[in-house]
């Protein structure tokens, strides 16, 4: 399979025609192979408009979705960025190539494929650490970009908490049932407020560590 081609095609089908315009955004989906991070069973899905399952509850969110995310967080040369769930390691990889520095968040059972993932994604400039996804990460807080890699019923204040004046958070909300489309949001911190914007539909599955507790029903 030709990579480099579907990568274009990628680029060309599903990005231009869905709003990403950043050059900086387009650039560097051009140059990273997610391929490389998928076993060699599920590379041929790659560059497909869908969410490639990789091992339970971790899943390559679909290109537009990526791209329309990053985007959304106006990543610049100067900022520091925390990639939350990061799986395979793209979206942190996806990221390190558009600001000064990148944490990437798994549980610890997952750190060594996000490692793996990393080296295979050429991201050695990508600190891993492991941890409670639902705590981010305090130790290098404040952060001026975070992306949650997956779907969340919530963003915790935690995470928010973890934002610098000006920093903005990228994920999708979603419920997670069956044929129900989330919505990609930018939560932003100003005056040490964060605010929430609705970006656009996306069907990204539901990470189980961001579903929302449910009380006791008499």
């Amino acid at each position: 399979m030709d990579f480099a081609q579907a990568r274009l095609n990628m680029v060309e089908g599903q990005l231009r025609p869905n709003g990403v315009v950043d050059p900086r955004v387009i650039e560097a989906m051009l140059a990273l192979p997610r391929e490389a991070c998928l076993p060699p069973a599920k590379r041929a899905m790659a560059y497909v408009d869908a969410d490639v399952p990789l091992t339970p509850g971790r899943w390559l969110i679909e290109p537009m979705a990526h791209a329309r995310l990053v985007q959304a967080a106006e990543p610049a040369a100067t900022d520091r960025a925390l990639v939350i769930a990061a799986g395979a390691g793209y979206g942190a990889a996806l990221l390190s190539r558009l600001v000064a520095s990148v944490i990437a968040l798994e549980s610890p059972e997952r750190l060594a494929d996000l490692q793996a993932g990393l080296a295979a994604l050429g991201a050695d400039d990508v600190l891993a650490v492991a941890g409670p996804l639902t705590e981010g990460w305090p130790p290098e807080a404040p952060y001026d970009v975070i992306l949650i890699d997956g779907g969340v019923e919530v963003v915790p204040e935690t995470i928010l908490n973890q934002l610098a004046e000006g920093g903005r958070l990228v994920t999708v909300e979603t419920t997670g049932q069956p044929g129900v489309l989330g919505r990609a949001v930018r939560w932003v911190r100003v005056a040490g407020v964060a605010t929430r914007l609705e970006l656009f539909d996306a069907g990204t599955p539901l990470l189980p560590e961001f579903r929302r507790k449910r009380g006791f029903v008499f």
